[in-house]
């Protein structure tokens, strides 16, 4: 799920239902407030401020990284009385009140983070008693609450409450489960070209459109599983779309969406941006996010191809775009069992570690060192240094979403 908040202000002033697995992250303008202390990232984080800081250190954690603590202090300090969490809060002592927009990616993420760290099991089954009180009556959930389901936030709050172990099956409003909210977000297998993709949303009309971005956080979304995944068992039926089991069970209607985003990077090993306005180009989140999907779904050799381009790739973007990038590239290559510490050229663990305090780990290896070194002038920078991370929302609100691709397909095919 693409951690893209881009522009997620227009997001947030149209209340535009955004995404988790959110996908091209976008430097933000110079920050309009101050990066607090134990945060990463270095732009605005007024509308990603939790979700970036809960992947890096998700992201941390799943490569064996203690982070620092006042990091940790800082994401669970943002935490509502409630148990929701709102993108950014700049004065957590202040009490959240009635005009704070708290939303459903940014708690989520939240949980899914803290509950790897450990040692935060108050918090996090506070913040899945508010997720349960938001559940929509078709079963899912929108990025805000009230807000009508979308298959991105959906799925996010899907792998939370996998995350905190609750069977995501049993988890209903009104009969209805996020399975159920997702089976009418996805595609027929015969409606050419889109058969098995996700929509973000349904249009005005009703009629679903392929959404990249909404099909790898879908997928997740009903194997129950989070950003963080390792590689499910390779199909033994094969690797098409099929409508041929209708009621589908979780595992069919995931295949069905990994085989349109095995036919979507076949060619070229990436997704394309398909952003208003924006040119032909390379959506780098949302290609990590299908990695996820796929190798989640038990098809890694359908995700070699675009792992393999990522590595060689999205160095430039990552750097460009911050902790959030790294940590989704992390995630990648964790589904994959690549070394992310060998990713192409770039050691991502480290990059990431950089745009933030220094994890505790790195902080002994760094005082151990000091006995030995003989400049003087060196300093730990422990207190230097952060990264970035966008929202989703804002370019979903046609029900386009982040980076999603629509590719010509038939109807059963084998990438």
């Amino acid at each position: 799920m693409n951690i893209r908040r881009s522009a997620a202000a227009l997001a947030a002033a149209t209340v535009v239902l955004g995404a988790a697995v959110p996908a091209a992250a976008t430097p933000s303008p110079t920050p309009s407030v101050a990066i607090p202390d134990g945060l990463y990232g270095t732009t605005d984080p007024t509308y990603d401020g939790v979700w970036r800081q809960s992947l890096a250190l998700l992201a941390q954690r799943t490569t064996g990284v203690t982070p620092a603590d006042r990091a940790v202090a800082w994401l669970a300090g943002q935490q509502c009385a409630s148990g929701a969490f709102a993108a950014f809060r700049a004065d957590a002592a202040k009490a959240c009140d009635a005009k704070l927009m708290v939303d459903t990616n940014s708690t989520a993420a939240a949980v899914q983070a803290l509950a790897a760290l450990g040692g935060h099991q108050a918090a996090t089954e506070k913040a899945v008693g508010w997720l349960k009180s938001v559940q929509n009556a078709d079963g899912g959930w929108g990025y805000t609450p009230g807000g009508a389901s979308d298959a991105n936030s959906t799925s996010v709050v899907a792998g939370a409450m996998a995350a905190a172990g609750e069977k995501t099956s049993e988890v209903r409003k009104g009969g209805k489960s996020s399975y159920d909210a997702l089976l009418k977000l996805s595609v027929k297998c015969d409606v050419d070209p889109d058969g098995g993709a996700f929509a973000y949303q349904p249009d005005k009309k009703g009629a679903l459109a392929a959404n990249a971005d909404a099909t790898a956080a879908g997928v997740l979304g009903v194997l129950g599983k989070g950003f963080v995944t390792k590689a499910g068992t390779t199909p033994k039926d094969g690797y098409l779309c099929s409508n041929s089991s209708e009621p589908f069970t979780p595992f069919e209607l995931a295949r069905n969406g990994s085989a349109y985003l095995a036919q979507s990077v076949h060619d070229t090993g990436y997704l394309k941006s398909a952003l208003p306005g924006a040119e032909d180009q390379p959506d780098y989140g949302n290609t990590a996010d299908a990695v996820v999907a796929l190798a989640a779904q038990g098809w890694t050799e359908q995700a070699k191809k675009p792992l393999a381009w990522l590595e060689q790739n999205s160095a430039a973007w990552a750097k460009q775009s911050g902790p959030a990038a790294y940590a989704q590239l992390i995630f990648a290559a964790h589904a994959m069992g690549a070394d992310p510490r060998h990713f192409g050229d770039t050691d991502l663990v480290a990059q990431l570690d950089a745009t933030g305090p220094t994890p505790q780990a790195t902080a002994k290896a760094t005082d151990q060192a000091a006995d030995t070194d003989t400049d003087t002038d060196k300093k730990d920078d422990s207190d230097s240094g952060y990264g970035v991370w966008w929202i989703v929302g804002v370019f979903l609100v046609a029900g386009i979403g982040i980076g999603f691709l629509i590719s010509v397909r038939g109807r059963k095919r084998q990438p």
